[in-house]
């Protein structure tokens, strides 16, 4: 049905027919019975492929990424189609407008997509009024990054404020420090920025009655020697796992042609060409750690043969989102039944 469907979608741009599917989504979940009958649909359980990770009980491994619900608004309907889990954000402590567009592109040959969004969204407050009425049988993690408007140096208290008013109303948070797209936070990357927001987020962690996992997000750009380091970070810092991996700024093994590629500019590239990369991070993650550190593997997965690679290479729970874009709302039922029928 989505084949028949996809033409039609993409005849308009990412960015428009993003916010297209938001508002219906948003529309739906006024009608009476909508989500029962989406779930009905979309929906399969499978109590083999329940899992408890991060002291969370998930329902099946697969998840959505950060990036397609924004702001925390439609996270209950999109659990209708099956995931185990659903990452709002990024997410920022004021609103704001991110980069001029046009800022999202297909590159359709290489099911791929480059984006330079700049992480728009409508602030921390906003998103806290929508979750607050969140079901608690959901599993609703947030991904937090800095303003573009906030200087390196004053990054921690961006990501204490966003962290402070979420804590109540999600059940994980990722730290993102990997987004190609807002000027200077791959910087934040660098060890000595990088223990510094990690010891001002778990010292405030103290302060709450309950536990909540912290994640971070690495780039899929590092080198093998800072990834070490990062890893190491981790493993004594009280950070819970990582997220593997956010966009990449690199063009390599693209099918399409270099000119129409480079007419697109900068941005961070996801989907199928990002994969091997990924893939590869999660191996080198799982045998650094002997399997110790829990990973999510985010990135290129396209196929739900690859999503079960992921899990192979020690990856505990698995995140698609550009891959949900080109195989649409039946994706991530496809995975769960693929992955049931290789228990």
């Amino acid at each position: 049905m989505y084949k028949l469907f996809k033409p039609l979608l993409f005849s308009f741009s990412p960015e428009t027919i993003h916010n297209i599917i938001i508002s219906l989504l948003k529309i739906a979940s006024y009608i009476p019975f909508c989500g029962k009958v989406i779930s009905l649909f979309f929906n399969s359980r499978c109590k083999g492929l329940e899992r408890e990770v991060l002291g969370l009980k998930f329902r099946n491994p697969v998840g959505l990424a950060a990036g397609f619900d924004k702001n925390g608004e439609v996270f209950d309907q999109l659990y209708n189609f099956g995931f185990g889990f659903v990452e709002v954000g990024s997410l920022t402590p004021q609103e704001q407008i991110g980069n001029p567009k046009p800022r999202c592109f297909r590159i359709v040959e290489d099911n791929a997509i480059i984006n330079r969004m700049g992480i728009n969204n409508k602030g921390v407050k906003y998103a806290v009024s929508k979750l607050k009425n969140r079901k608690k049988n959901l599993i609703v993690g947030a991904n937090i990054i800095k303003s573009t408007s906030t200087p390196n140096e004053n990054a921690p208290i961006d990501y204490e404020k966003s962290f402070a008013q979420l804590y109540d109303f999600v059940d994980y948070f990722v730290i993102n420090v990997s987004c190609p797209n807002v000027k200077g936070v791959t910087n934040l990357q660098d060890i000595t920025s990088l223990s510094t927001i990690i010891d001002r987020i778990t010292t405030l962690r103290k302060y709450f009655d309950e536990y909540r996992p912290v994640l971070l997000k690495v780039s899929p750009d590092l080198t093998t020697d800072q990834l070490d380091e990062i890893v190491e970070l981790i493993l004594v810092s009280g950070i819970d796992g990582i997220v593997a991996t956010n966009t990449t700024t690199t063009r390599n093994n693209l099918k399409t042609s270099i000119d129409k590629v480079a007419s697109i500019g900068e941005g961070g590239l996801s989907g199928a060409p990002l994969f091997q990369r990924s893939l590869d991070v999660i191996k080198h993650i799982n045998k650094k750690t002997k399997g110790q550190l829990p990973v999510i593997a985010a990135g290129g997965i396209m196929t739900p043969g690859q999503a079960k690679e992921m899990l192979d290479a020690g990856a505990s729970l698995i995140q698609i989102y550009t891959g949900f874009i080109y195989n649409g709302p039946g994706f991530p039922k496809r995975i769960i039944k693929y992955l049931k029928n290789k228990i």
